[in-house]
């Protein structure tokens, strides 16, 4: 299978969503709404939710299952007053010690003009530099497609897992393609050379687990029973030496 193919599996419409992954894995989720500063995006949800008996921060981008919800979710491309929620909710889980998932899948940052005079270079940035020293475990699960800021600003993480078929990358191949040979059809080539696919992306180091997904049931037991292990083992770690690690693992890309 081409790293292209892998792209269109990532963007299929049968592909499970965020809320998909809450609902099969998570127990009493709670959704927390709005950024405090200027409204509620519904291209992230938010809130509280247990993994057994342990009280966790669930943040999933969602694009949406039909048409007119991906309309509304934005097709999962966040303002940025999605990612200032997301950051609220980060450091409410860190004032009570609480581990932070998320569950990524999108194109990238919303580009719209509301969001551009809205700061969205700004909240990205600042998603960036506090979940850096977050003093609470951060796992993140690439769902679907990772793309660029978008993605990382939910991603910058203790531990990275990515499905099988999903993909991550600095830029889209479509847009790779426009940029470095002025051609769109040259998209394919370009999902070469991005090395985006989970394979490639375990190869390199970026991800610590490529989650099988033959059988969707099997792929959400897979990611309960990881977390099950990991979340605990990662709060017991002291916040130090826990920021020493996570500061470690980017510097070794």
């Amino acid at each position: 299978m081409s790293a292209y193919d892998k792209v269109m599996l990532a963007r299929s419409k049968g592909r499970p969503t965020g809320t998909a992954y809450i609902e099969h894995i998570f127990d009493s989720f709670v959704e927390l709404h709005g950024d405090r500063r200027f409204g509620d995006d519904p291209a992230i949800i938010g809130g509280i939710a247990l993994l057994d008996g342990m009280p966790v921060t669930v943040i999933a981008i969602e694009k949406g299952v039909d048409t007119k919800e991906r309309v509304r979710r934005n097709f999962g491309m966040p303002n940025p007053e999605g990612y200032r929620k997301a950051l609220r909710l980060m450091k409410q889980a860190e004032k009570f010690r609480r581990p932070v998932v998320c569950l990524v899948d999108t194109s990238g940052a919303y580009c719209g003009l509301g969001a551009e005079e809205r700061g969205q270079g700004q909240a990205i940035a600042e998603n960036l530099m506090e979940l850096s020293s977050l003093r609470t475990p951060v796992i993140s699960i690439l769902v679907g497609e990772g793309g660029s800021g978008g993605a990382l600003a939910l991603a910058l993480a203790d531990q990275v897992w990515i499905l099988e078929n999903a993909v991550y990358s600095v830029i889209s191949p479509e847009g790779c393609a426009s940029i470095l040979w002025k051609d769109a059809k040259r998209v394919k080539d370009a999902a070469e050379c991005l090395r985006l696919t989970a394979q490639d992306m375990q190869e390199l180091g970026v991800v610590e687990h490529v989650v099988p997904e033959e059988d969707m049931d099997a792929a959400f037991q897979d990611i309960k029973a990881r977390l099950a292990v990991e979340l605990p083992n990662l709060i017991t770690t002291p916040s130090d030496e826990l920021l020493r690690r996570r500061y470690q693992r980017f510097r070794r890309f």
